[in-house]
């Protein structure tokens, strides 16, 4: 049976949000969650980085990483995918209470309920790629080959 998660504030699997509190330190600073990491990195190495770095929510920081004042790195397609691995992947390593929690949902597929998202989540219909889901179950898979428990 699946299991849904969305909000970081709602249900037992909201630690599986990226907008959960749990600070991640890649490529050398600390970043006070995965959606100011991924949101970042469309713009890294520039001063809009570092205001999404310093943005005072995850909400904050989405909206900022969204505004298309500033280009996106060119790249960013081609490497999304791999900078939200990374960041998912450090979060589970970084804390150990959310790694036990990822790792006993064994099998089951994991699917971000998000409505309005059709790459990341599942959409409002189910029909989305669920991403962000997908990468959770590669996560837990690799915690479970490192005996990550």
């Amino acid at each position: 049976m699946p299991i849904y998660f969305y909000s970081p504030l709602e249900g037992p699997y909201g630690c599986f949000s990226n907008f959960s509190p749990h600070a991640v330190d890649l490529d050398g600073l600390w970043w006070p969650t995965v959606e100011h990491f991924f949101q970042a990195q469309k713009f890294a190495g520039t001063p809009h980085a570092e205001a999404i770095l310093r943005a005072g929510s995850p909400k904050r920081a989405k909206e900022l990483g969204q505004s298309r004042r500033q280009p996106l790195r060119s790249d960013w397609e081609a490497v999304k995918e791999e900078v939200m691995r990374r960041a998912v992947l450090r979060k589970f390593e970084l804390h150990h209470g959310i790694r036990a929690l990822l790792l006993s949902t064994g099998v089951e597929e994991l699917v971000e309920n998000a409505p309005s998202d059709y790459y990341w989540g599942c959409g409002r219909d189910g029909s989305g790629k669920n991403m962000l889901g997908r990468i959770l179950m590669e996560v837990r898979e690799t915690l479970r080959c490192r005996g990550g428990g």
